[in-house]
């Protein structure tokens, strides 16, 4: 289920940063008195009672003004309102009612979105008096509160704004007919349009041996054996000091963001080139956002007197961490083995969202401390007390221990590697926590 996105916007200067920090309860954004100081428009991972949302904090927004600079902000926070469910609205309580505002809620009233106006630097509720002639700006709903000192309405508008999310605990489950989305990502120029085309039959992405051409992340459903499956082909993700600053970072931005929201991260590598660092880095930020990984080798019909599995031996020497991913090699081309993408997606599918009972967990840690025991730190000795498995999509664990300063990484590798090879989890990251008494 896509996570519920709010964007914060405003002309410069109304606390937007200082909001956005106050939500996500740490300082992320930079805050000055200065405007403009938000360029870029930032996405921030915020909870609020186990409730999961996205911000988004966008640089102050100025009408009317050809500034190449300003105008690069107000591209960024258009794309920020295109992508919002919930759009915050901030003014400034103690500089007035301006006339930007006016400019700014006509243009928000023309998204047709849920916008809610919150009346910012009001310190106390003996300065409400201060609120009432935002109501001119005609919307319906007014919150007055402090950014800054977060005693004065934050927690209402939190409330407010979550009441319609789920859970973690009430959407680990996938809906049972939910489509299986799989995210087609990797470099500029890898195959991904041509794999989506072929595998649609249809023109549905723009192919070129341009890099760049896919701007946009492009959504298509399809049904293969009785199963639906959503395809999201993104543009291509170049390292981030070649981006160019505009329309092409938030078309990156954009397939970052799929790859969160997705279940299966399909990273089409060119067979010709090998696994590169950048295509590494794209793997990584798969692994983070706790999707399942397909490696998809692309073009393999150019490749003559190589077999897959010595070209699988060299990824893996070349990139361990990568070892539990899923590869195919294919041809959007040709459509060699195409089809097995989506049986190998489900496959990953499956194992996301595998469970492991109790009983079993600790049978297999304890054997694997039994069977190399750690060694002992300053004459301490680790114990494990306990394991669990604490959810799926991904595969997460938690072990309790009695001391984390006694286990080493090495040994949280071992463990881990022994959960693979007792339950499989190919294709998919898993997370092992550790804790020890007393944590919560």
């Amino acid at each position: 289920m896509k996570e519920k996105i709010i964007a914060i916007v405003g002309r410069p200067n109304t606390g937007k940063s200082t909001l956005v920090n106050r939500i996500a309860g740490k300082r992320l954004s930079i805050v000055d008195d200065k405007p403009n100081i938000t360029r870029d428009r930032i996405y921030i991972d915020a909870e609020w009672q186990d409730k999961k949302f996205i911000l988004i904090d966008t640089g102050g927004i100025v009408e009317g003004n050809d500034d190449e600079f300003v105008k690069n902000i107000n591209a960024q926070v258009n794309l920020a309102l295109e992508e919002a469910d919930t759009i915050l609205f901030v003014v400034d309580a103690k500089s007035g009612l301006n006339p930007y505002d006016y400019d700014i809620a006509n243009k928000l009233r023309q998204t047709k979105k849920e916008v809610l106006l919150i009346v910012n630097k009001v310190d106390s509720k003996a300065q409400n008096e201060l609120t009432s002639e935002f109501w001119a700006l005609g919307f319906d709903n007014m919150y007055p509160l402090s950014a800054l000192h977060g005693d004065c309405g934050v927690g209402d508008l939190l409330d407010i704004i979550t009441k319609d999310i789920q859970t973690e605990n009430n959407k680990e489950e996938k809906e049972e007919n939910a489509p299986l989305k799989i995210a087609i990502v990797g470099k500029p120029n890898a195959g991904k349009s041509s794999i989506l085309n072929n595998l649609l039959k249809k023109e549905r992405a723009i192919v070129s041996n341009v890099s760049g051409t896919t701007r946009d992340s492009i959504d298509e459903e399809i049904i293969f054996e009785d199963k639906v499956f959503r395809l999201v082909d993104t543009a291509g993700i170049r390292k981030k000091s070649k981006v160019d600053y505009g329309v092409e970072m938030f078309a990156v931005d954009r397939a970052i963001r799929a790859i969160r929201e997705c279940d299966v991260a399909l990273l089409v590598i060119d067979s010709n080139e090998g696994l590169s660092d950048q295509d590494k880095k794209i793997a990584s930020i798969c692994e983070e956002a706790g999707c399942g990984l397909i490696l998809a080798f692309n073009k393999w019909d150019l490749i003559k007197n190589v077999q897959t599995h010595k070209f699988e031996e060299e990824i893996e020497k070349d990139a361990p961490f990568l070892n539990y991913a899923q590869k195919i090699f294919i041809s959007a081309k040709t459509g060699q083995r195409l089809d097995q993408i989506f049986k190998i997606a489900i496959e990953v599918q499956k194992e996301r969202e595998k469970r492991i009972s109790t009983g079993l967990l600790n049978k297999v840690i304890n054997e694997a401390f039994d069977l190399n025991p750690p060694t002992s730190i300053k004459g301490k000795l680790l114990k494990i007390y306990y394991s669990t498995q604490a959810k799926i999509n991904p595969p997460t664990f938690v072990i309790f221990i009695n001391n984390k300063d006694l286990i080493q990484d090495h040994y949280k590798r071992y463990l881990s590697k022994k959960l693979r090879e007792n339950f499989g989890f190919k294709g998919v990251p898993i997370i092992v926590s550790y804790r020890q008494k007393g944590d919560k």
